[in-house]
């Protein structure tokens, strides 16, 4: 048996081939929108595709199977869970597929493939056990998507806190439990492939180790370990989720009615200059993505722009803070202009018009091109502003961050759900925006900026600034 481990590490998503090296066939599981990947790699192998599956309808990235049913290959998908969570797309389509109850099973040469119903992420999630039946005939692992992860399980809440469905939340713990308790009664020996690792939104403490076993879960996975009984698992999975971004929700129903086909190509933006950049300046009809890093953008940038460093974090932002459809022109050097046009297909965002170099940014102001800036202050330098009325306090860390300890009067929105919350923070104030480290906050003040808001940028420590706040009270108090 083949096998081989796909990994993007800005959504840290896991997808899977595996093959029969007697036959040459090979399957995906959990493949990508850009699937040209996949085939990149069979072909390096010999292999040839016939076969692609979802483990559920995902939240945040579109998936493949469309582009793979598209070009003919058969494609699987549960036919689990309720009538509101079904592949829509497939029902009734001319495509080449087949939907998946609990138990059934798929030959693929000589490995065989079954679909074990593992809801509580989502009703329909199917986890997939992999037999090698030229060595065995019992599974050697289990690729568990958003069931099982290293050191973590996945939410419950998101058919609640991004797809809007009310009430959801804890009936969906429930329903994990029931899995989780089936999960125990599996073979130790039985490896674990997880669709996501560390950084991914769909959990709360991943790790980033891209395999396991059950074993090794039963024993160290704090999620499971709470599962020694179901109201402790419910409490215990529920508290402290974070925010999911604002794109979670689009994906959701992308990946249920059916992702707009690529065909095999991505978008093509083409080059524009300094004299095409001033026509893009302040339009709000538009974004612009800037990816430099943070020091960089706010020391000057094109008027209007949003900040999206092409990072881990580069996804999250930019489908949290672009609106489906929204023409996109990219501020991206030029050897990294693929990357970031896949990292936006994969998130649904196609409309990308063009992109600008640094170097046409910097010809843009020679040729008499205006620039905003941002100041950025530290927390000793906004001490001071923090007294005065005329200015406000946001944190954009998380809720449970913000819970955890927060600068006195401080607002708190999470800074991958500002563009939902936003129009209820005061226009009449300036904006002193900070995060932990200041990644976050810069992203955000960047938004709050060209949403019309006086904003400066605190690019600080706060754990620090809060643990000399709590030196100086207890000094007093001696003192006193």
């Amino acid at each position: 048996m083949y096998f081989k481990q796909f990994y993007d590490e800005k959504l840290a998503q896991y997808a899977y081939m595996i093959a029969c090296q007697q036959t040459g066939e090979a399957v995906v599981i959990d493949p990508m929108r850009d699937i040209d990947q996949y085939y990149i790699m069979a072909e390096k192998e010999g292999f040839e595709i016939v076969g692609a599956f979802d483990t559920h309808i995902h939240a945040d990235f579109l998936s493949g199977l469309r582009e793979f049913a598209e070009k003919g290959v058969r494609v699987y998908a549960s036919d689990e869970g309720d009538k509101d969570w079904k592949y829509e797309w497939l029902l009734n389509s001319d495509y080449n597929y087949q939907l998946l109850k609990d138990k059934g099973t798929i030959s693929i040469g000589n490995i065989t493939i079954q679909a074990l119903h593992t809801p509580g992420h989502t009703p329909e999630h199917m986890s997939y056990a992999i037999t090698d039946g030229a060595a065995a005939d019992e599974p050697l692992g289990m690729a568990t998507g958003d069931f099982v992860f290293v050191g973590d399980v996945g939410r419950p809440d998101l058919l609640e806190s991004a797809a809007g469905q009310k009430g959801a939340m804890e009936p969906s713990a429930r329903t994990l439990f029931k899995s989780v308790e089936k999960f125990k009664q599996m073979p130790e020996y039985l490896q674990i492939w997880p669709g996501h690792g560390s950084g991914s939104a769909c959990g709360k403490a991943l790790g980033a180790v891209p395999e396991s076993t059950v074993g090794y879960e039963l024993r160290f996975n704090p999620s499971i370990k709470a599962s020694d009984s179901e109201d402790h698992f419910v409490n215990f999975i529920l508290e402290g989720q974070p925010e999911p971004p604002l794109y979670f929700a689009r994906m959701k129903r992308d990946n249920k009615k059916g992702p707009n086909v690529l065909g095999g190509k991505l978008p093509k933006p083409r080059h524009i200059f300094a004299e095409e950049l001033k026509n893009l300046a302040g339009r709000d009809d538009i974004a612009v993505i800037d990816t430099r890093e943070r020091e960089e953008f706010m020391s000057g940038f094109l008027p209007g722009s949003l900040l999206s460093t092409l990072n881990k974090q580069f996804n999250t932002v930019a489908g949290s803070y672009v609106r489906e459809d929204t023409p996109i022109y990219l501020i991206v050097d030029e050897e990294r202009v693929e990357e970031a046009v896949r990292d936006l297909v994969r998130i649904g965002l196609d409309n990308i018009e063009g992109y600008a170099t640094p170097l046409s940014l910097h010809n843009y102001v020679e040729t008499g091109g205006k620039l905003d800036s941002i100041e950025t202050i530290n927390f000793e330098q906004a001490e001071q502003k923090m007294q005065q009325d005329a200015n406000q306090v946001l944190d954009v860390r998380k809720a449970s961050e913000y819970q955890e300890g927060h600068l006195p009067g401080a607002l708190n929105h999470a800074h991958t759900r500002l563009l939902e919350t936003y129009e209820s923070l005061p226009r009449e104030k300036k904006l002193l925006v900070h995060c932990q480290m200041g990644g976050r906050a810069s992203v955000a003040t960047a938004l709050l900026n060209k949403l019309g808001y006086e904003v400066e940028f605190i690019n600080d420590n706060v754990d620090d600034y809060l643990a000399k706040l709590q030196a100086n009270r207890k000094e007093k108090v001696q003192a006193g």
